[in-house]
């Protein structure tokens, strides 16, 4: 089943709740959250007393995409927080192995994210043991930037990989990701697609149904 991420990057600030509210009564099955820490990324983001604070608005899956050097210093607060998934980037750990054991140690399920660059074969020796793979279909660090096309040959890549492995790895795809080219993700391998500004610049719920109905005819 292909599955929703809303973006909380494009939300509107001031009423967080509410625009949560509104992608969870639509039907999103999770929620993208961007921590970033200046330095991995440029940009600063959410950190955890705002994903604690806003833990209780819904039951959704929390979805925390960690743009930030060595993660694995903040894993047990964002368990203590309320995340369900952390997705950490292969380039900002010294020791993948060791970060993603930690996630799954505790609880969580484990994902790791390429930058556009990085190539797919960096992941042959983790893949067994990540529960989702992150294609980064934009440079990360901010929204609303174009999507890169080679991102969709890479989806198709990690799913050969995870086929010739058996395993039923998740493919998430993050980064100017509309309605138009939803379909050709799913296509290609991927299951889990996080929507920032297509989601969150105008009528939110509508938009939230517009993925779901693509989704549909793909399934």
């Amino acid at each position: 089943m292909a599955i929703l991420a809303p973006s909380l990057l494009a939300a509107d600030f001031k009423k967080l709740g509410e625009e949560i509210q509104k992608v969870d009564r639509a039907g999103a099955q999770y929620l993208h959250i961007d921590v970033m820490d200046g330095m991995f990324v440029p940009s600063i983001s959410f950190g955890m007393p705002v994903i604690a604070s806003i833990r209780s608005c819904t039951d959704r899956v929390f979805d925390v995409h960690m743009m930030v050097e060595e993660p694995g210093r903040y894993v047990q607060d964002l368990k203590t927080a309320g995340a369900d998934l952390i997705c950490v980037h292969q380039e900002a750990c010294k020791h993948l192995d060791r970060t993603i054991h930690q996630i799954k140690d505790l609880g969580m399920k484990a994902g790791v994210a390429l930058n556009p660059a990085t190539p797919v074969e960096t992941l042959k020796w983790i893949l067994p043991e990540v529960d989702m793979v992150l294609i980064m279909s934009v440079n990360p660090g901010f929204g609303g930037q174009k999507f890169i096309s080679y991102a969709t040959e890479k989806v198709r890549e990690v799913r050969k990989m995870a086929d010739e492995m058996g395993l039923h790895t998740d493919i998430e795809v993050d980064g100017g990701v509309t309605t138009a080219n939803a379909g050709e993700l799913l296509k290609a391998g991927a299951n889990i697609l996080v929507a920032g500004s297509a989601v969150f610049k105008g009528d939110a719920e509508a938009n939230v149904k517009a993925f779901l109905e693509t989704f549909k005819e793909y399934e």
